[in-house]
């Protein structure tokens, strides 16, 4: 999030409309992005006419499944409580760990998510996405080209990154545009 309102100026001149996916993640301010500290910035971008979706709260890898019957899968949180651990979560915990940031967005800005998701790292299982389903969630995983494929994904920051995203991201618009690429959200559910 450390260069979240820089990307959202550029989202504005650039006339962009995007899809955010969010997770609780630790900001580089110490708080986490879905704080009370960054209601106004999602506020803002509700008013901007953005999509919304889920990321998972505790941005978290779904490592494996589970043969068990009841559709469990191998989750491990990289943030909030028991980050780093690797924990089993039915249908139903993989729907409470989907669900939990359209509740607190909703909480903060007074709206629901779009009914989409993304496994974070974009790594999913079989159970994992029949769990989302079940409740009501549509994944989203990668292009077919990949990353930068027909479908421009970055993340808002990533704490590994050296050198940052955001000062790249309007020369790389302004060079699709004059190739003759439009930009949309995913269509609203």
């Amino acid at each position: 999030m450390r260069h979240a309102d820089l990307i959202a100026a550029i989202l504005d001149r650039q006339s962009i409309k995007a899809t955010f996916f969010l997770a609780n993640e630790a900001t580089m301010r110490g708080d986490a992005a879905l704080d009370d500290s960054w209601a106004p910035f999602w506020r803002a971008r509700v008013a901007e006419g953005h999509a919304f979706g889920s990321h998972t709260w505790r941005h978290g890898r779904f490592v494996g499944d589970l043969a068990v019957p009841d559709g469990a899968v191998r989750y491990r949180p990289q943030v909030g409580e028991n980050a780093g651990e690797t924990l089993k979560l039915d249908a139903q915990g993989v729907c409470t760990e989907i669900e939990r940031v359209n509740q607190r967005f909703r909480t903060i800005t007074g709206r629901a998510l779009d009914h989409w998701w993304r496994a974070p790292g974009g790594i999913l299982t079989p159970n994992a996405l029949r769990a989302g389903q079940a409740c009501g969630w549509t994944h989203v995983g990668w292009a077919p080209a990949g990353f930068l494929g027909d479908i421009l994904m970055a993340h808002l920051g990533i704490r590994s990154r050296r050198d940052p995203f955001a000062p790249a991201l309007e020369p790389l618009i302004a060079g699709l545009k004059a190739r003759g690429f439009c930009f949309a959200t995913l269509p609203r559910q």
